[in-house]
């Protein structure tokens, strides 16, 4: 990972933020956070010292360290990111300043790839044409090509992408310009998937945007980002922050809710101290394709996975790779037409998120490698803390129950000792507890206090959000939400860590985009150990209290209980309020109040509205979803289906072992054959059209009837024609 110095990216052109306004801007960040955080600390060694100083406030203190210094750290986003606001755009960093008017063609041709797996391919096809007329309507539709890259496992779903796209190409008059590819072996997942298509095509192509399948991005955005792109030689990755939506259920309203109205000023403070140096997020962003294909090849991780192997969060690596080589990486914060969708429910949530656990801790080997510059560590300890800021945060709770159980009962509290807050501020050791809890509570709500007065003193902000009232009350309940999830995911992500460190891989699965609610059996057994763990310490809270030989009343003697009340009620509702937040009749009746509503919500940009009335890969004509015809049977049966998937085949020539395996799909039906034996016959277009004259000239003698029923299928809808 050294950096390229010898031939400089972009040659001479000046970079858009000189090196001595990067370190001031960083030293000024980071050194406030510092210096909070060394304050905090302090504060509670002198509380400690007032209890007496035991054993066990030495790990409490270590771990309140981490804690606290990664609740600075993003309060202090936030914070800056406010700042950064009032001094108002002029006077904030924005990469986007490149294309400011600029018109005319492009100069370059661009790529736009879609990795998918196991997806609606009909949904998909309908983002696609959504972003296909958006560009279009700039009039630089010549400049881009779009690509479905295809890694789905699902045999059936694979017929039915070929023909949603076919669909797509002909009604929009896309063939040429829109290509679809599935792979064979699908290496290396996302990563290999984006790979492939840089090594097969990406030299045609100035940058390509890497989108999701749950993706939607404005034309004119787009056009933006290629202007950047075009105008900045020096520039490697330029980010987008997207935005969710589509919110059905509770869970997902209050996830995109938090993050239109918090979002902004986290991006901002992010986009402060990082600059040229930022990440890559594995969507939603604009990539130069000849730094990609040079310096982010991904090496495989010494040992067995989880913790070696294949990458998985590959894509904070592949910017660390291109910003580590002299590349600059970007934020565009004020690019807004830029979407995405999220997980329905807080079971699919944490699902994905053992996923992202295992690819972010796999960082461990990267973040203390030579010559990465600061940005990149930073990006890559952040990503690692996400997850093990979990176990240190309920290790922290473990060890404070110890201590308490030890203080109250052996009444410890009233041995006081003289320390520093006593004799400089002249108050008593509840005061000085109070003044640290509301100095980390303050810390905890201030980005959401800010954020609610910005919107409500913003008057186009406010009613993009449905009004002051709305904005107050959506808050308040994400907040109480929030409070109640957390020691759910705490104790989740903890058991993620835990199960990785004992070697426990995760696999690769297709993300659930929608349902219809958690059903209460699945919540209480995934929610199991966060509902045991809850009674367990609820007893021995109140056991403590119990027990106390504290002086005072029953506040007194039970102020432990009283301080877990939060932790323990996430614990013991975790199943409960999991089912609650995936109902999405709740959130159609908040919808209609506008509570936990986003502009995007209330007002539909027009790419939203495009994607929801798409239609193009929809044809009656050319099917492969119908019940009796649906998939690999299509593909067999339908004539149509059969031309378009076998057009798509290399030439190869038929064994006399294929045609065995032939007779025998025939005779037993597609049940009868393994998932790699029918791979192969979907692969070899001679034995697709054999199975196709097959099953329309054979006697139905002899034949599995999945085939026979597919065929009467279309008398059935001859004579209900001829009826009518």
């Amino acid at each position: 990972m050294e950096k390229n110095c010898e031939h400089p990216p972009g040659g001479d052109s000046k970079p858009f933020v000189g090196r001595f306004r990067t370190i001031l801007r960083r030293t000024l960040f980071f050194g406030t956070v510092v210096t909070v955080n060394i304050a905090a600390i302090l504060w509670l060694t002198d509380l400690f010292w007032r209890m007496g100083f035991q054993k066990a406030h030495y790990p409490l203190l270590a771990i309140f360290a981490i804690l606290n210094g990664l609740l600075v750290l993003g309060s202090f986003h936030a914070i800056f990111g406010a700042i950064d606001m009032l001094l108002g755009r002029k006077q904030s960093v924005r990469i986007s300043k490149l294309a400011d008017g600029k018109s005319g063609p492009l100069l370059k041709r661009h790529a736009v790839v879609i990795p998918v797996y196991n997806e609606d391919s009909v949904k998909v096809c309908a983002r696609i044409e959504a972003i296909y007329r958006s560009i279009e309507a700039t009039g630089n539709l010549e400049s881009f090509d779009f690509f479905i890259l295809s890694d789905t496992r699902d045999l059936d779903l694979w017929v039915m992408e070929e023909t949603a796209w076919t669909n797509l190409c002909r009604n929009l008059d896309g063939f040429g310009r829109i290509y679809y590819r599935r792979r064979k072996t699908n290496e290396n997942r996302k990563a290999g998937n984006i790979g492939d298509f840089v090594r097969t095509w990406g030299g045609g192509y100035e940058a390509m945007l890497v989108l999701d399948a749950d993706s939607l991005m404005d034309g004119a955005d787009i056009v933006m980002m290629t202007r950047i792109m075009e105008a900045y030689p020096r520039l490697g990755i330029l980010q987008t922050p997207p935005k969710l939506i589509r919110g059905s259920s509770i869970f997902t309203r209050l996830q995109q809710f938090a993050m239109r109205l918090y979002g902004p000023l986290f991006i901002r403070g992010l986009n402060y101290w990082q600059l040229s140096g930022g990440s890559y997020w594995g969507h939603n962003a604009l990539i130069r394709v000849k730094p990609f294909s040079e310096f982010c090849e991904l090496p495989a991780l010494p040992g067995r996975e989880p913790f070696g192997g294949r990458i998985l969060s590959h894509d904070f690596v592949e910017a660390a790779l291109m910003v580590s080589q002299g590349w600059e990486v970007w934020l565009a914060w004020d690019i807004e037409g830029t979407y995405e969708e999220a997980p329905p429910t807080l079971v699919d949530h944490l699902i994905r998120d053992r996923r992202w656990c295992q690819g972010n801790l796999q960082h461990l080997w990267l973040i203390f490698a030579r010559k990465l510059p600061f940005s990149v560590r930073m990006h890559l300890f952040m990503g690692i803390m996400a997850y093990l800021g979990s176990p240190f945060w309920f290790l922290f709770l473990a060890l404070g129950t110890w201590v308490a159980w030890d203080r109250f009962s052996a009444g410890l509290s009233i041995l006081p000792f003289e320390n520093y807050a006593a004799r400089w501020f002249h108050i008593d050791g509840t005061q000085q507890s109070i003044i640290l809890t509301l100095a980390i509570f303050g810390l905890l709500f201030l980005p959401k206090i800010l954020a609610v007065f910005g919107a409500i003193l913003t008057p186009s902000l406010r009613r993009s959000f449905g009004g002051a009232i709305p904005i107050l009350i959506g808050a308040l309940m994400e907040t109480i939400v929030s409070m109640l999830l957390a020691p759910a995911i705490m104790v989740a992500h903890t058991l993620m860590v835990f199960s990785i460190i004992m070697g426990r891989a995760v696999g690769w699965g297709n993300q659930n985009r929608e349902t219809d609610g958690t059903a209460w059996a699945d919540a209480y057994q995934f929610h199991a150990p966060q509902t045991i763990l809850g009674l367990v310490w609820t007893g021995v809270a109140l056991n403590i209290g119990y027990h106390s030989k504290s002086p005072g009343g029953w506040t007194s003697k039970y102020a432990f209980a009283l301080w877990m009340i939060p932790i323990l009620l996430g614990l013991l509702l975790s199943a409960p309020v999991s089912v609650w937040t995936s109902r999405t009749r709740y959130g159609r009746a908040l919808a209609k109040r506008k509570i936990l509503s986003t502009p995007e919500e209330l007002n539909p940009p027009n790419v939203i509205l495009v994607a929801d009335q798409a239609t193009a890969a929809v044809d009656p004509a050319l099917d492969a979803t119908l019940g009796s015809r649906r998939g690999i049977v299509a593909a067999v049966v339908d004539p149509y289906v059969n031309g378009v998937h076998v057009s798509l085949l290399e030439f190869a020539e038929i064994k006399p072992a294929d045609e065995a395996l032939v007779e025998r799909c025939l005779s037993e039906g597609p049940a009868g054959l393994s998932k790699n034996e029918l791979s192969d016959l979907l692969y070899l277009g001679p034995a697709m059209l054999m199975l196709h004259r097959a099953v329309w000239l054979r006697p139905a003698e002899g034949m599995h009837s999945v085939w026979t029923q597919a065929v009467e299928s279309y008398r059935r809808r001859l004579d209900h024609s001829a009826s009518v």
